[in-house]
């Protein structure tokens, strides 16, 4: 077949697909199905369903067949970024996946459409969560160090609801946070929306500078320190035991409150207990599934000191009313019969292995990032520009995302940070590879 033919037929459906000719969701052609309609080999319509594949537009599930992405919903989501390109290697948010996920999801759904407690999930729920999904929630957070009880459990829809509630009932406009000088994007949204006054604490190699940060709430009221103790976002750390408990120290002399956000928690092997299992009654904790599950099961939680669940439970009927039930009830079930904690295990091992290509193809440069962490950070020379990086990157369709949305400071570091959980294996060698060449190219000139 020749090249004009081919590249013509993968125009063709790639136009339908964005002109909305093939619905969302609609299944392709088999390989074999679409070579007999178009008159060309078999070996080129796996090739042109690839292509698609790489371009975004059409997904394959193993045994069922081909089918075309909803192009209105980006792959990737990030606060205050632009979404990827749909033709585009994405190193800029994570959304990893692993294989069996859809057929996991299937099968779930049968069992709740076949049990006895279905018309429940069509009503109105309580604003924290029903009791048996909080209790589900419960004996999870246990495995993770966490003794609490479902009273003290409220369920949000993710963990980015989980912060903005936690900021709503325990904040007013004008509060001081102390915030690391990098940090998580999300977090640095909801301060702006809610008009907080964040204060950047420096980072160190393993955590932030305690001595910046004793020193910045003996001189400002500071209200709360936001932090993520386990597997930071950006950079990975993981403060050891004796730095959280200066920190507890710290809160406990000056009165901050704690916003623990363990988004990440899951993929560090035995980590020192959170801040919330030692100090419960001045933390609130706050994770989910998202991350550890899928980017599409919204289902967080949020663990709370007594006086501040009233306030919480608040801020939910507030935003959502409740979480949705169908949801909360999938997730819950996977948390009992142990799913979850596979699929975790899954990630930990996934998250290594994408680490180790990391430090394959980008050797000799100055990494920082935790071995089974899903995102790496790159320092950059000081007189490189991350910006420029990005945008020749960007040419080469490769997507990554500068040190910008997480600064929190004065001073932007020159940096790019790379996640690695949105593509598989080989692509993402590839793409590293045309990064390191990409980075010392920008070195040198």
């Amino acid at each position: 077949m020749a090249a004009s033919r081919y590249k013509t037929l993968v125009d063709a459906m790639a136009s339908d697909i964005r002109a909305g000719r093939l619905a969302p969701g609609a299944r392709l052609p088999t390989h074999r199905g679409l070579a007999a309609r178009e008159g060309i080999a078999v070996v080129t319509a796996t090739r042109v369903y690839a292509e698609l594949e790489a371009m975004g537009l059409v997904s394959r599930e193993q045994g069922r067949g081909t089918f075309v992405r909803d192009i209105a919903v980006p792959a990737g989501h990030g606060v205050d970024q632009q979404a990827v390109a749909t033709d585009a290697v994405d190193l800029n948010f994570n959304y990893p996946s692993l294989p069996g996920q859809a057929d996991l999801l299937r099968q779930a759904m049968r069992e709740v459409a076949a049990s006895g407690d279905l018309d429940s999930l069509l009503r109105y729920q309580p604003h924290s969560g029903r009791p048996q999904d909080r209790a589900s929630l419960a004996r999870h957070l246990r495995r993770r160090g966490i003794t609490a009880d479902a009273d003290r459990i409220l369920i949000a829809n993710g963990a980015q609801h989980g912060l903005a509630i936690t900021v709503m009932a325990t904040l007013n406009a004008g509060d001081v946070v102390a915030v690391d000088a990098l940090t998580y994007p999300g977090f640095k949204v909801l301060a702006h929306a809610f008009h907080l006054d964040l204060e950047p604490v420096p980072t160190a190699a393993d955590g932030p500078d305690l001595d910046a940060l004793e020193k910045l709430c003996a001189t400002r009221p500071v209200r709360a320190i936001y932090t993520m103790p386990t597997l930071h976002n950006p950079l990975g750390w993981v403060m050891s035991a004796t730095d959280r408990t200066r920190l507890i120290g710290i809160a406990r002399k000056y009165g901050p409150l704690i916003i623990e956000d363990a988004s990440y928690a899951y993929l560090v092997e035995d980590p020192p207990p959170p801040l919330a299992a030692t100090a419960p009654d001045i933390t609130v904790y706050v994770s989910g599934l998202s991350k550890s599950i899928a980017t599409g099961l919204r289902v967080g939680f949020v663990v709370a000191p007594p006086p501040a669940v009233p306030s919480l439970e608040r801020a939910i009927r507030a935003t959502t009313w409740n979480t949705p039930a169908l949801t909360t009830a999938i997730a819950c079930r996977w948390l009992d019969d142990g799913t979850v904690n596979r699929l975790e295990a899954q990630k930990r091992d996934d998250a290594k292995s994408r680490q180790a290509i990391v430090r394959q193809e980008l050797t000799d440069l100055p990494l920082i990032g935790h071995p089974s962490s899903y995102f790496t950070w790159l320092p950059l020379p000081e007189d490189a520009r991350a910006d420029r990086l990005t945008a020749t990157l960007a040419r080469r369709h490769i997507s990554v995302t500068t040190a910008e949305p997480f600064t929190t400071s004065t001073h932007t570091p020159q940096a790019i940070r790379l996640a690695l959980g949105s593509t598989d294996l080989d692509t993402l060698r590839s793409a590293l590879r045309t990064v390191r060449r990409v980075a010392v190219e920008d070195a040198c000139a």
